[in-house]
């Protein structure tokens, strides 16, 4: 799969990865320093290829970046942080029980 960018959509509050003629995206709302993942929807034709993965990893570091606390309203978006523990701490403090693994 050729490298995909991940484009900020603001006027849609989304963000946007286009492969092969078609676009996953990232909803978000964005509140002072902190931004809430609301909701990842990735079209038929790419699912099973790691292009969810890719838009989350993607929004994650660009909110890194941005020093952005994270909301992870999404429940794709928990699912990535539980597997990824090197973004914990941009999860706000408040909603880190979000990304708790099950035991």
């Amino acid at each position: 799969m050729p490298e995909a960018t991940i484009v900020g959509n603001a006027g849609l509050h989304r963000f946007e990865l286009q492969q092969n003629g078609e676009t996953a995206f990232l909803l978000y709302s964005k509140t002072g320093d902190s931004i809430r993942l609301i909701h990842t929807e990735v079209p038929e034709a790419l699912r099973g290829h790691g292009v969810g993965s890719k838009l989350v990893e993607g929004v994650v570091r660009q909110a890194q970046q941005r020093e952005l606390s994270i909301i992870p309203s999404c429940p794709f978006v928990a699912e990535y942080l539980k597997g990824h523990p090197e973004f914990a701490a941009l999860v706000e403090p408040q909603h880190r029980w979000m990304i708790k693994p099950v035991q």
